[in-house]
Parts: C-alpha cells; sequence; structure tokens
C-alpha cells in the first residue's frame, strides 16, 4: 500500500475536519492512529511533489464569480484562472496581457483596447471584445447586484444605468468595435483607469456559459477560464484544485498543479508546513508565536501592504448615530497597541489613506486621548460610560484578529468605561451579514484593488457597493469625483486630503487602526513567490522542484 504525501496529508486533514467538535483528546487520538498506520505502510515520504505547489486558502471562498465575489480569498482563486486587458507586474505598473496594446485618445476619455488574435478559454473557443463588452455590461446591471459595480463609474452613462436612472445598456460606453477591438468611452479622464482593467472584476465573461448553467456555472464541470490554470476540483470547504491549461496564451504554468487547501485553524495550517505537507503560508497560517519562533528563519519574509485595517460604525445604530459617540471612540483606542500584540510589523493608523498614496497627512486623523474622549462621552449624554448600550462588535473568525478585537475591547473598557460584546462568525457568513445589516461595530479591513488613493477613498462614497457603514456625504462625494478628474498631482492630492479629513476627523464612519504587513513562509524547494504591495499571488511563475 503506498500513498504520496499530499494523499496522507489530505487523510489527516479530512480526519481533522471529521474529528472537530468531538472532542480534543478523540482528535489526538485520531490523528496519532492516522499519522501511525499511514507511517507504516507506505515508502519514505517525500518533502514535497515537483511541479506540484500546496498552499492554504484558510477558508471556503464564498464564490468564484467575479462579478459579485468582494473578498481577497475568492480573488486570490479568480486571479490565477483568469486573466484580463492588462496584468499587474510585481512593480505595479500595467503590462499588456488579453490587450497586446492600447490607445489614449480624446484627452484621456476614449481607450482602445487591441486583442490578441490567439486567445482562447479552456473549451478551445476564442476570447473576444464581445466577451469583456458582455462581462462589463453585466457588471453595471442592477439585477447582478455586483457590489464593485462603481468600479466602473467613470464609464460613460455607468452610474446613471447601474443605478436604474437609465434602462438601455446599449448607451454605455462600452463596445466591441470587432472581435479584437474593444472601446472605452469615459465621462472624464481617470488617471487610474488603466489599473482598473487588471483587476479581477474587469475581467471577460462568457454569455453563452452564464446563462446555460446560472448560479452554478463556477462549478469545475462548468467553468471556462482564460488565464494559466483551470479548476479541475472543488470539493467544498475542503480543497480546490488548479491544473496548469494548454490554452493559456502565454505558454503553460511552470506548475502542473496547485492544491489550495481550506484550513481555517492558523496553529493546524501552520503544523502541516513544519510537515513539509503545505509548501508556502501566509498571514492565514501564521500566529503570532509562529512569527517570534521563525523570525530568523531564511524561510521567512515580512514585507508591507497597502492593506489597512479598520473598526467601522454602522450609523443608522444607535448609539453611533452621533458623530460624537464615534469620536469618542476613535479618540479612546492606543493604536499602538495593536503593533505590540501582533509583533508582524504591523504600522499604527489615525488616517484612511496610507502614507505611501498621494493624500496622506499624518494629521487628518483623531490621534489617542482618553481625556478628551471621556469629554466627548459625557457630552453625548454618557458621563463615565453610564447608561451606554451594551453593542456587539462582529469580526470574522480568525485568531490574528480576534487578539485586535480583544484589545479594542479593553481600550474602550478602561478609558470609556463601556462594555463591548464580542462576537463571531465564519468568514462566508461574516460578510453576509455586514452587506445585509450590519451591527453597531465591526472590524474589517481594505486592502488597495490598484495602487492610488482612489482605491481606498470611494470606498465610503454614497453608490459604493462596499461601503456597509450606512454613512454617506454629499460634500465627501463631490471631493472624490473631483479628485478623480483632476489631472493636476497636486491639487488632486490635496482632494483627497480634505475627504480624509472629513472621514477620519470630522465625521468618523469609521476608525482607522493600523496598515497590515504579509508574512510569508516558503519552502526552500519553492522558487517564483511573488512580493509586492498588493499582495497578488500569480502562481504562474512559481516553480516546485529540487532544492
Amino acid at each position: 500500500m503506498t500513498k504520496s504525501s499530499d494523499a496522507k496529508s489530505d487523510d489527516r486533514y479530512l480526519i481533522w475536519r471529521l474529528a472537530k467538535g468531538l472532542g480534543q483528546c478523540l482528535l489526538a487520538l485520531l490523528l496519532l492512529v492516522s499519522i501511525l498506520s499511514l507511517t507504516a505502510c507506505t515508502k519514505a515520504r517525500s518533502r514535497f511533489e515537483p511541479g506540484v505547489l500546496r498552499v492554504n486558502l484558510g477558508t471556503e471562498p464564498p464564490g468564484l464569480d467575479w462579478h459579485t465575489a468582494t473578498d481577497s480569498t475568492s480573488f486570490d482563486v479568480v486571479s490565477n484562472l483568469m486573466v484580463g486587458l492588462t496584468q499587474y507586474t510585481n512593480d505595479l505598473t500595467c503590462a499588456p496581457s488579453c490587450a497586446k496594446s492600447w490607445e489614449v485618445l480624446d484627452d484621456g476619455k476614449r481607450y482602445l483596447f487591441h486583442l490578441r488574435d490567439d486567445l482562447r478559454w479552456t473549451d478551445g473557443k476564442p476570447v473576444t471584445a464581445y466577451d469583456f463588452e458582455y462581462a462589463w455590461k453585466r457588471l453595471l446591471n442592477p439585477a447582478t447586484a455586483a457590489q464593485y459595480a462603481f468600479f466602473l463609474y467613470d464609464v460613460v452613462n455607468a452610474r446613471d444605468y447601474n443605478t436604474g436612472k437609465l434602462k438601455n445598456a446599449d448607451l454605455l460606453g462600452i463596445k466591441a468595435i470587432d472581435p479584437h477591438t474593444f472601446e472605452v468611452r469615459l465621462s472624464k479622464p481617470a488617471a487610474y483607469f488603466i489599473y482598473l482593467t487588471a483587476f479581477c472584476v474587469s475581467f471577460p465573461m462568457r454569455k453563452d456559459v452564464v446563462e446555460r448553467f446560472g448560479d452554478r456555472w463556477t462549478e469545475p464541470e462548468n467553468f471556462v477560464t482564460n488565464g494559466p490554470f483551470k479548476l479541475t476540483r472543488w470539493q467544498h470547504e475542503y480543497k480546490m484544485e488548479l491544473s496548469a491549461n494548454p490554452q493559456y496564451f502565454d505558454g503553460p504554468p511552470k506548475v502542473k498543479l496547485v492544491k489550495m487547501f481550506m484550513v481555517p485553524e492558523a496553529s493546524t495550517a501552520f503544523a502541516l508546513y513544519e510537515n513539509d505537507e503545505l509548501d508556502f503560508i501566509d498571514n492565514r497560517s501564521f500566529s503570532t508565536p509562529d512569527v517570534e519562533r521563525f523570525r530568523s528563519s531564511p524561510e521567512y519574509k515580512n514585507f508591507p501592504l497597502l492593506r489597512a485595517n479598520y473598526l467601522a460604525f454602522n450609523v443608522s445604530k444607535k448609539p453611533f448615530t452621533d458623530p460624537l459617540v464615534r469620536k469618542a471612540v476613535a479618540m479612546a483606542i492606543d493604536r499602538s497597541v495593536f503593533p505590540r500584540i501582533l509583533r508582524r510589523g504591523e504600522r499604527p493608523a489615525t488616517s484612511w489613506i496610507p502614507p505611501a498614496l498621494p493624500g496622506y497627512s499624518p494629521d487628518s486623523g483623531l490621534k489617542f486621548d482618553p481625556v478628551q474622549a471621556r469629554a466627548l462621552l459625557a457630552k453625548a449624554g454618557y458621563p463615565g460610560g453610564k447608561g451606554f448600550p451594551k453593542a456587539e462588535l462582529l469580526y470574522p473568525n480568525r485568531d490574528d484578529v480576534r487578539l485586535t478585537v480583544e484589545a479594542t475591547q479593553d481600550e474602550l473598557k478602561r478609558n470609556l468605561g463601556i462594555e463591548i460584546e464580542l462576537v463571531n462568525q465564519e468568514w462566508k457568513v461574516y460578510l453576509a451579514t455586514v452587506r445585509k445589516d450590519a451591527p453597531p461595530m465591526f472590524r474589517n479591513s481594505w486592502g488597495a484593488d490598484y495602487p492610488d488613493p482612489e482605491t481606498f477613498m470611494n470606498l465610503f462614497t454614497k453608490d459604493c457597493g462596499n461601503n456597509d457603514t450606512k454613512w454617506w456625504s454629499p460634500k465627501y462625494d463631490q471631493l472624490i469625483q473631483a479628485a478623480e478628474g483632476e489631472l493636476d498631482t497636486k491639487k488632486r492630492a490635496d482632494l483627497y486630503r480634505q475627504a480624509d479629513v472629513m472621514l477620519c476627523r470630522e465625521a468618523v464612519p469609521i476608525v482607522p487602526t493600523f496598515l497590515a504587513t504579509q508574512n510569508i513562509m516558503v519552502k526552500p524547494w519553492v522558487k517564483g513567490i511573488a512580493i509586492n504591495p498588493l499582495d497578488l499571488q500569480f502562481f504562474k511563475a512559481v516553480e516546485v522542484g529540487g532544492q
């Protein structure tokens, strides 16, 4: 009897999933028996599988429809299955992809993309400009209910069509001139527009597949893709397998298979890595004690991300309808506590725009000032926290997130005298809850979709589908719209700075807490794992072989 090392890993993980909830003793016994039995009847385990990359997603992706997905887990999978008009390089420039070239015309208000003639879907059919036209119009169609529809609001008539004011999709500034020419007309120049063509939500889509299979069009037996990999297996709540796509125009990837496990517990995932059963892990599999233990390992790397963590309020729910209460909470939290408890190089934040982007100012937000925080809370009618209703703080079920919300709970108890109840939910359920009707407080994060302040600032506009705070302001929206069309870089940065002050000092629907870092470990037999501030992992260039 023989099994591959990954088969043994699969067996152990399956046993762990089945035993979960039955008690730690039984779990330990089952794991021990499985390891001993597998060791007894197998040859010496190989440290790796040549040509196979094993990673941990951390959780089940909520969905692979890139028009309705909003989370990084789903996008991590989609970005290895699909490519768009352009694609990011590791220095965050946009390189040709499906489009071999493009022209910028009419003072930046019209783009003509010229597609390659060797593009193929995984079923062999050609990728055409019509696939892009269908996809972009579907993204904007109100019936799709895409939270990322705002991404294309710079397109002529896009906002009106998406909000139902315009019914005729033919009036959108989106058109396939012929199978190899895709035209986009903008209502105003947008300095960041080309970045949007590299992000998941702008990828092409097959109309016949979507309409034939409905909600099941992304299941492996139905899914057609155009990227370096194709989805060949999806064992829900357990594992995905991505196989090399022989139809990919840029040649086959260097690995034949990517196995994406869904191990939510960081300690379990890290144990699999230590036992050479995962080849690459990141923050999803990396607890603070493990970072401390392996900080000096040659397999370990740490790098800053354009990802901001924040405490959000549902401003429609009392007592957070009152900006005095929101400001009091913001000034009662010592942001320096988060890097101290996580110990992964995070940086405290009081502004929403990260320091690396135009518009950043260290003075945009409210600083830690517990005396002033107590005064504001008293002015709002809750002196010393008396009479303050117990409020829920919702967070996704992850070890590092739990540490941050526990610290927040402690800060608010000590500095304001208020009680906060912590509630956690599995990732998919958490997203659905926040989207439908967020509780009074919830912990969230936002990673840049492209390297421009617009990706952070438009999140809190009225029409943004990802704005779950229920807050919006005409003045704020006007500032963002003005910044979007401003070509003078200094004026544009100042407009974003003004909006940041309004968001973080005046209205305070959110409290920025810290800027994240990525912590990874990579086995020595793996080459080509990317490092960039958008935390994009394109596995097509990864190699798995000998040391």
